[in-house]
């Protein structure tokens, strides 16, 4: 019998290269960020990049409690994308994990990325890894692995995600969290360096959208692009949260991400306590106030969208507040007495309240 002819087929061979994937092209990413990654790394590593699995000698610890933790940026990735600009985006990516990690006094030990993306550009690759290999140096964990998929027809050529997996350690009996907290601690306030990589679809809906700002136009309010200061890598406070604890009596951290300072810090303030912060304390940043001003931004939004200025909050004992300011200030962090912790009034049910007003805000 004759063999049928298909009119609909090629006459190009069947490869994975003809539907869209290059092993070549991943196989160049991967020297290319190879030495990037070897510079993120501590001794409890062990063998090296290209097995199937990264291997880290846990160590000896009397009780070891392991912590863990995944996230992405969000549409920061958008901005990166359209500025063709990504060499900072893995810093964002390890900030939002490693940050967390560290509110239960966790120290980070290793990260594991995933990067899908449209096309194996192996330069845009290497450029992605890089920041994340930075942000691994900054937090002293090691990049221990990950994976970078191709999804040719899934995803446009230009477009891709990343995200990751932190695991870090805390001995037991120093485990940081709400049951720590007391009536009179003080609440100290660390600096963000900008919008970190909370509120962007917020913010690109006013500043891109509806006001139309171009990315590369300077921004005299800002002293820069408006694509630069979109771009500022998330501050990464793991090492000095750490230092903190080993110095002070700290109850437990807040890291301020999605939800706001007074959202997230009802997370780790127990029932029957406020955390009573001040505004007045503090001066958001220019691109917190140009955003409002821009949109015409109601204040509850802003603050439940955006840090608003605070990327780390820690609750310590009072007898250390002088110390941990001290502290912070020698390790270059911009810090401050936001408020302190009282108990609940009967029949209050607000864990976490701001009062005042913003000086010139």
């Amino acid at each position: 019998m004759a063999q049928e002819h298909n009119p609909n087929s090629s006459t190009q061979p069947v490869s994975y290269e003809a539907a869209g994937v290059s092993i070549e092209a991943g196989d160049k990413a991967v020297e290319l960020f190879a030495p990037l990654a070897k510079r993120a790394s501590r001794p409890e590593v062990r063998g090296g990049l290209g097995g199937f699995a990264g291997l880290f000698a846990l160590g000896k610890y009397r009780e070891p409690l392991l912590a863990a933790g995944s996230d992405g940026v969000g549409t920061k990735l958008a901005v990166a994308q359209a500025m063709d600009k990504h060499d900072t985006i893995g810093i964002d990516l390890v900030a939002m994990c490693v940050d967390d990690l560290v509110v239960c006094g966790a120290e980070p030990l290793f990260l594991q990325d995933y990067i899908a993306i449209g096309k194996v550009v192996p330069e845009k690759v290497a450029e992605i890894v890089s920041g994340i290999a930075e942000g691994c140096v900054q937090a002293g964990c090691a990049l221990l692995g990950g994976e970078t998929a191709e999804h040719p027809g899934v995803m446009d050529p230009e477009d891709y995600d990343v995200s990751a997996t932190a695991v870090g350690v805390v001995e037991a009996d120093e485990l940081l969290g709400p049951d720590r907290v007391r009536d009179g601690d003080v609440i100290i306030g660390m600096a963000s360096s900008g919008l970190h990589s909370n509120g962007y679809s917020l913010a690109r809906h006013v500043l891109l959208e509806r006001a139309g700002l171009p990315l590369d136009g300077h921004v005299d309010e800002l002293g820069r692009t408006l694509g630069e200061e979109l771009l500022e890598p998330t501050r990464i406070y793991a090492l000095d949260c750490l230092a903190l604890a080993s110095e002070c009596s700290v109850r437990t951290f807040c890291h301020v991400t999605g939800g706001g300072l007074a959202g997230n810090m009802e997370r780790i303030i127990p029932a029957g306590k406020v955390a009573e912060m001040n505004r007045s304390t503090w001066t958001p940043g220019p691109i917190f106030r140009y955003i409002q001003a821009v949109g015409d931004v109601p204040r509850d939004e802003m603050e439940k969208t955006f840090n608003m200025g605070v990327g780390m909050v820690a609750v310590v004992a009072p007898e250390d507040r002088d110390r941990a300011l001290a502290i912070l200030a020698a390790r270059h962090i911009d810090s401050w007495v936001l408020g302190e912790v009282r108990p609940a009034a009967e029949g209050e049910s607000r864990r976490a309240e701001l009062s005042g007003a913003h000086p010139q805000f």
